[in-house]
């Protein structure tokens, strides 16, 4: 990651080092660093947080994902724990999701190196036998997610009584998951001499509660976020096509095949859409690979070295996956599902049209989204031009194109002479306009011109009636899901939000449309874990991080209790009453 100066900069010192980052009070070893890994200013939240981390202050920040919260955090407590006593474990980071822990970790083992600081990131999904080694081991700093954390804990290999430094990054962002009780825990586990830090994108009450609870005198920091300016990708052409869930797939593959898309980062909302969208264009020729966090570490290495050398042409991911990935050249981005807001949308588009280049911004639209596009307009004072899907004849248009492109680059070669001696050798028997078409022809074959192609039927120009509308993510084209309604007939008013059937009860399950949720999955595991009827089962809302199931009063804490001790998409979740 490499900062751009600020319009204060200076240049460097006659050591080196840039006086921004000298300035904030660290020391050499770190400076150094900095420098053999590009930075060049601090950012706003680096100049602000450094300082009283520095001085040992417990701190409240509040800044978006991407303003630089890991090094304004970790090279205060890389520079204390380097120089002071060595009480391993000295430093806890807690990080909402693995992705996070393994980015976190990453960046805490680069910054620290001179400093011999060792760190270890922990999260679930991976093997814990190497976690318990090290921690048998002993690190300096733990990077963890919460509930592997309270794990650690519980079985006595994390021991928290010496810890000196605690950071809680993108609270919000944990407490949305549902890790509330479990931040809780955890920092009763710890010394109250401790210095804290709490890092949050947004500052609601329940944020400021539990920094109430556990940070003493804290400083206070805003990091305002910078207004997203007209202009702000001059280079980028941003273009939508509407199309009803249904067909949602056949449009992608569609769309990429018409533009031609060589190195495209195309973003899906949960893992389970990356893999469907990755064997999709597979089938379809393409050469495709999925990066999302149910990936090792090695698998993400070999997917991201293979698109950077081109040997991959789309990479198909998540916002989690695609965080800190440095991807110089894409020609194209491509929205599988439109992100809920604009400051994600900007970022995902900003990957194209880099150092100067052109790039392409593409959206598959639902139709009930178009508000949201409007929004998105709005706010960044930029056009998206919704154009209609192409047609199967524009398709095969586009395929001749780039087939006769093709062509007239290869005869500006001068090395034809072997295939020259078979041209000749072929139009003896037949005229040199057959060999030519029969040629083009296996050329289009090979690139697919010659596959089943249907109508992508045209979706409506306006959203439908939002009274009317549902909000249940997990239903397509306004018709349930098999296993969720399905087989039963409900009224309509059971699978709306504007309130609940009497003696119903709403559960809380923290995990939703990003860990690849479905109404079916939920159906499935109260009906077969609580020995619930599905048949009773009412209203299911999905939201990205977390769902809510109507159930009925009197079977709730029953369905609460056993949910909590069960397994849904292959992990624990948190599930308890849900009050609005």
């Amino acid at each position: 990651m490499k900062h751009s100066p600020s319009s204060d900069s200076t240049t460097p010192t006659a050591t080196g080092f840039s006086p921004g980052f000298a300035s904030l009070g660290l020391e050499a070893s770190l400076l150094t660093t900095l420098e053999a890994l590009g930075y060049e200013e601090p950012t706003p939240i680096q100049r602000e947080a450094v300082p009283p981390l520095l001085a040992g202050r417990d701190l409240l920040g509040q800044a978006a994902t991407g303003t630089g919260k890991t090094a304004a955090f970790a090279l205060p407590m890389l520079q204390r724990i380097g120089h002071g006593p060595r009480t391993r474990p000295s430093a806890l980071v807690l990080v909402p999701t693995r992705e996070l822990a393994i980015q976190v970790g990453e960046a805490v083992q680069r910054y620290g190196k001179e400093l011999r600081v060792s760190a270890l990131s922990v999260y679930g999904g991976q093997a814990i036998g190497p976690q318990l080694s090290a921690l048998k081991r002993g690190v300096d700093i733990v990077v963890a997610t919460p509930g592997r954390a309270l794990d650690h804990i519980r079985r006595g290999t994390l021991k928290l009584q010496h810890i000196q430094i605690v950071v809680l990054d993108e609270a919000d962002e944990m407490l949305d998951m549902g890790f509330a009780d479990d931040l809780d825990a955890i920092l009763q586990q710890t010394p109250d001499t401790k210095q804290t830090a709490l890092f949050s994108a947004t500052m609601p009450q329940r944020i400021r509660s539990i920094a109430h609870r556990h940070l003493h005198d804290p400083v206070e920091i805003t990091i305002a976020k910078e207004p997203v300016k007209a202009g702000t990708a001059p280079r980028v052409k941003q273009t939508a096509y509407v199309v009803v869930r249904p067909h949602r797939a056949a449009a992608l593959a569609r769309v990429i095949d018409v533009v031609g898309a060589k190195s495209a980062l195309v973003f899906c909302r949960t893992r389970l859409e990356v893999d469907e969208v990755t064997a999709m264009l597979t089938a379809r020729g393409h050469k495709a690979e999925a990066i999302h966090g149910g990936m090792s570490q090695g698998q993400r290495d070999r997917v991201m070295q293979s698109f950077k050398t081109g040997q991959t042409e789309l990479l198909i991911a998540t916002d989690v996956a695609a965080r800190g990935l440095d991807i110089p050249h894409v020609s194209h981005v491509i929205n599988y599902d439109l992100p809920s807001s604009a400051e994600v949308y900007v970022h995902r588009i900003g990957r194209t049209g880099r150092a100067g280049r052109e790039g392409d911004a593409i959206t598959i639209l639902d139709p009930r989204e178009q508000r949201l596009l409007r929004s998105i307009e709005q706010h960044t004072k930029a056009r998206v031009v919704v154009q209609p899907i192409p047609t199967v004849k524009e398709l095969r248009l586009k395929q001749i194109e780039r087939v006769q492109a093709a062509i007239e680059d290869a005869l500006k070669e001068d090395e034809l002479e072997v295939f020259q001696t078979l041209v000749e050798r072929m139009t003896v028997e037949s005229p040199v306009t057959d060999v030519a078409a029969a040629a083009i022809k296996l050329l289009v074959r090979a690139q697919g011109g010659e596959r089943p192609e249907k109508e992508i039927p045209a979706a409506p120009s306006r959203p439908p009636d939002v009274g009317r509308s549902i909000r249940d993510t997990g239903r397509s084209g306004g018709r349930p899901q098999a296993g969720v309604g399905a087989a039963r007939s409900q009224p309509a008013g059971r699978m709306r939000r504007s309130g609940r059937e009497a003696g119903m009860a709403r559960v809380y399950i923290g995990a939703g449309r990003e860990a690849g949720i479905r109404p079916g999955d939920l159906v499935g595991a109260i009906a077969n874990e609580a020995k619930v009827r599905s048949s009773v089962i009412g209203a299911i809302e999905i939201e990205e991080r977390f769902s809510i199931v109507d159930v009925p009063e009197s079977m709730a804490h029953i369905i609460i209790d056993v949910l909590g001790r069960a397994w849904i998409k292959g992990r624990k979740v948190p599930v308890r009453l849900f009050r609005d």
